[in-house]
């Protein structure tokens, strides 16, 4: 049996994509413009020996497995290999290509792959995770995110806005949900690259402090924020959430780092900007969420968990509010963007394969390969509503009831 008759087993004769291994045997239209490709034995050691989505993933990563034109042609297969195991005669097909058992040995994993040590959810562990998938390289992120500087879901009033107008629509969409006015304290938590801290000073006349865990986010954002000559109104600070004591604020937002938090710490994680935020102080969470049938942790051996967010979970957003509330907020708003985050990783793709030779000479073949595909497959995702992402409203609203809320608002983020 050929290598790519195996896959055709796997994935059907009716193939629209081509097959190609190093066995000389081919699959699928001979005119594919996306083709699949084995290139070496190694391929399938590392399938046998970590059968299922690991072994596979290494094998991309590696360069062992490759993939040819589109990668969005390759994902639409995913409906014919639904939870990515292979089975038992696949192994075995896999098995007598290699020459017998005697021939399978185990493989090292990429360089890429992560294992992380230590409690989970410690200052020390978060601080590995967090350096894992961000500490890469300012320049590839520059390459893969574009002027915005800015790596999280961007709202865009229709389909085909720029990215970098998206992105500027979603920072003023939450300095309207917080209500900020001149003169405000802002305590933006994760604070990335600056992106949030800096359009609240220029546009809202906030002082603004953003926190991060990412020594290489913080030494960027550091700079961004003195080019702009925003020095006297923001301030960066290399450091976790945990450890801000200098409330009260008028506002927090905190965009893209929930999903760092872990489950058994949520009510800590609300509890803790609740002590921080002002009476009358509003707090925005910006957060990827689950659809209620899927477990919060990802499975330790799962592509996510090695290669791009360990130790990431997700959570439903009824939850989160639930915990919001728990923690002494009124939740006043809650709104999903899961289609916005679809275009926004589309477009994230499109710059990493546009500018793909300065991000491999940034950061490596393998970590573009892990970007490109988690990228991709995310927006995947969130277009089948297997992703989600919510934005929840809350506000430290006093005894008396007076939340100083309006009474109908409207968020429009025209800039």
């Amino acid at each position: 049996m050929t290598l790519a008759s195996v896959v055709e087993k796997v994935l059907g004769e009716d193939l629209p994509v081509g097959v190609e291994a190093y066995d000389g045997s081919h699959a699928g239209p001979p005119d594919a413009t996306t083709r699949i490709v084995i290139r070496n034995p190694e391929a399938l050691r590392r399938a046998v020996t970590a059968p299922g989505e690991l072994g596979l993933v290494r094998a991309y990563v590696a360069g062992d497995l490759d993939l040819e034109g589109s990668i969005w042609d390759l994902l639409a297969l995913r409906d014919r290999f639904p939870n990515v195991r292979l089975s038992r005669e696949v192994v075995g097909d896999l098995v007598r290509a290699l020459g017998g058992w005697h021939r399978v040995r185990p493989v090292p994993p990429p360089p890429e792959e992560v294992v992380l040590r230590g409690r989970r959810h410690s200052k020390a562990r978060d601080a590995a995770a967090i350096s894992h998938h961000y500490d890469v390289s300012n320049s590839f992120y520059r390459a893969v995110l574009g002027p915005s500087w800015t790596y999280s879901c961007a709202v865009f009033h229709e389909p085909n806005q720029s990215l970098e107008d998206a992105q500027a629509n979603k920072y003023e969409l939450i300095c309207q949900k917080l209500g900020l006015r001149p003169g405000m304290r802002l305590l933006d938590v994760g604070c990335g690259w600056g992106g949030m801290v800096m359009h609240a000073a220029q546009h809202h006349g906030v002082r603004a402090i953003g926190v991060t865990i990412s020594k290489q986010q913080a030494e960027m954002a550091e700079k961004r924020v003195a080019e702009a000559g925003l020095a006297r109104s923001v301030e960066i600070r290399l450091q976790d959430y945990r450890d801000v004591h200098d409330g009260p604020f008028d506002a927090i937002s905190s965009i893209g780092m929930f999903e760092h938090v872990g489950e058994a710490r949520l009510i800590e994680y609300f509890t803790t900007l609740r002590s921080l935020v002002a009476p009358h102080g509003r707090v925005l969470n910006h957060a990827i969420s689950r659809p209620q049938d899927q477990r919060a942790r990802l499975p330790r051996r799962s592509f996510i968990q090695r290669y791009v967010f360990p130790d990431g979970e997700l959570h439903e957003v009824g939850k989160v509010v639930t915990q919001v509330q728990s923690a002494g907020f009124e939740v006043r708003h809650a709104e999903s963007l899961r289609e916005h985050y679809a275009l926004t990783l589309r477009r994230w793709v499109d710059n990493l394969e546009a500018n793909w030779d300065d991000a491999v000479a940034e950061a490596g073949e393998g970590r573009a390969r892990v970007w490109r595909l988690y990228m991709a497959g995310s927006a995947v995702n969130f277009e089948a509503n297997r992703n989600q992402v919510h934005q929840v409203l809350g506000v430290a609203t006093p005894e008396s009831g007076d939340a100083r809320m309006p009474l109908r608002p409207r968020y429009d983020p025209i800039i």
